[in-house]
């Protein structure tokens, strides 16, 4: 009887050293499920996009680091759990499953080209997994657990368009990255050149890493634009401003959707190969406003050594901040339940302004301005649109994400 006792105590004492270890995490120490609501990141820290995706990064490190200092959320810290995507679309993909089933992320924030962004987008909805695109893009997208809450076509291409059609004349050139967005985006400016009157005389695609340009600008020169569309995307295809400024038309206007805002060309490249660059965009570094000024004020405090405070950085913070009010306001990060209240029309005071989720498309109503590179790359402001509506998708395509979604991407040419 002894022997038995005695052998029952040890098998009840293994069973409870078996259940304390399960409960530890790799390091031995005990933590209980549930204890942080985890933000899953998914950024390119090396490779080609490092240059905006550590900006982002940075940017949810500053977001939860706030909210977590202000009592976190629904009474819990936010654990970030951010791999760094290399710039590579397969590690893209791998990383977004082990986030979503061996991390078990809340929801996920990432993704800097549109090549990535549809590499997972799918994974996303496979798994129901909420997940916020904060990015300028080239539009089209409609997805119930997708909200791309950066700037598209119909802030950033239509407005700049209207402006340098009539400030500078109807023929336009499009130079433009070879993949969706670069492609995508160049429908949109032949879209807006037809209804705004202007004519493209002119539209190359570069592949991503190309970074010789003499072919191109030759073809530039001999069209004889009004001014240049350029629609070029990562530190490679970057060369090209130094390029045309040795062998370009002097003093011939460019605009872009992303060129300064997002990877800061005008900082990086010697005076004037940017001179005469216009961007419709929701904020840059160097926007005059008290909310600008203090968010700018905040990033360089905690990130010294950081070379730039762009457009994509100020998105992702605002991504952040929307999703935490969303879970505030649901009382949980149940996806539907956040979904719910994002489809209300939520909106928070971003450094940019107003940033509302408008509910049929997933995307955002936000303020733009035009900024422009003189000859010494100083920035100015030449003009604001006042919470321009993401109205294409709904409009043109017929869309309510609140009704039904075809988790799709649509373009102009659909």
């Amino acid at each position: 009887m002894r022997n038995y006792k005695k052998s029952l105590f040890y098998v009840v004492f293994l069973i409870i050293v078996s259940s304390i270890l399960t409960a530890c995490g790799d390091d031995g120490s005990s933590k209980a499920e549930g204890d942080t609501i985890k933000l899953g990141v998914l950024e390119d820290r090396s490779g080609d996009f490092a240059l905006v995706g550590i900006q982002k990064s940075h940017a949810v490190e500053l977001a939860v680091e706030e909210i977590n200092d202000n009592g976190g959320l629904l009474g819990k810290q936010i654990e970030i759990v951010a791999p760094d995507t290399q710039s590579d679309d397969k590690r893209f993909q791998e990383m977004a499953r082990k986030l979503i089933l061996k991390d078990k992320v809340d929801v996920i924030m990432g993704a800097f080209s549109s090549a990535s962004r549809e590499a997972i987008r799918p994974i996303m909805e496979e798994n129901k997994m909420l997940y916020f695109y904060n990015n300028q893009y080239e539009g089209g997208v409609a997805s119930k657990y997708t909200f791309p809450t950066g700037a598209v076509p119909e802030h950033q291409v239509m407005t700049v368009m209207e402006y340098m059609i009539e400030n500078y004349g109807s023929n336009v050139y499009t130079i433009a990255a070879d993949y969706n967005f670069g492609q995508i985006t160049a429908d949109w400016v032949r879209m807006a050149a037809e209804d705004l009157g202007g004519k493209i005389v002119g539209e190359e695609f570069i592949p991503l890493g190309e970074s010789q340009f003499n072919s191109s600008i030759n073809k530039i020169q001999k069209a004889k634009p009004d001014f240049l569309i350029v629609l070029l995307t990562g530190e490679k295809q970057s060369s090209f401003y130094e390029q045309w400024n040795t062998q370009g038309i002097k003093d011939l206007p460019m605009a872009t959707t992303i060129n300064m805002a997002q990877q800061y060309e005008h900082i990086r490249s010697e005076a004037p190969a940017l001179a005469h660059m216009h961007v419709a965009a929701p904020f840059m570094e160097e926007m005059d406003t008290p909310e600008a000024k203090e968010f700018v004020e905040k990033f360089r405090k905690k990130f010294p050594d950081d070379d730039y405070v762009g457009m994509e950085a100020e998105a992702q913070y605002t991504g952040v901040n929307l999703w935490a009010k969303a879970v505030e306001q649901a009382g949980t990060t149940d996806v539907d339940k956040v979904i719910a209240e994002l489809e209300n029309g939520l909106s928070w005071e971003a450094p940019s302004g107003k940033v509302t989720i408008d509910p049929k498309s997933h995307h955002a109503v936000k303020d733009v301005y035009l900024f422009y590179a003189d000859e010494n790359h100083k920035i100015s402001t030449l003009y604001k649109w006042d919470q321009v509506e993401p109205f294409w998708l709904h409009e043109e395509k017929g869309i309510d994400l609140t009704q039904d979604s075809p988790n799709q991407q649509y373009t102009p040419i659909d």
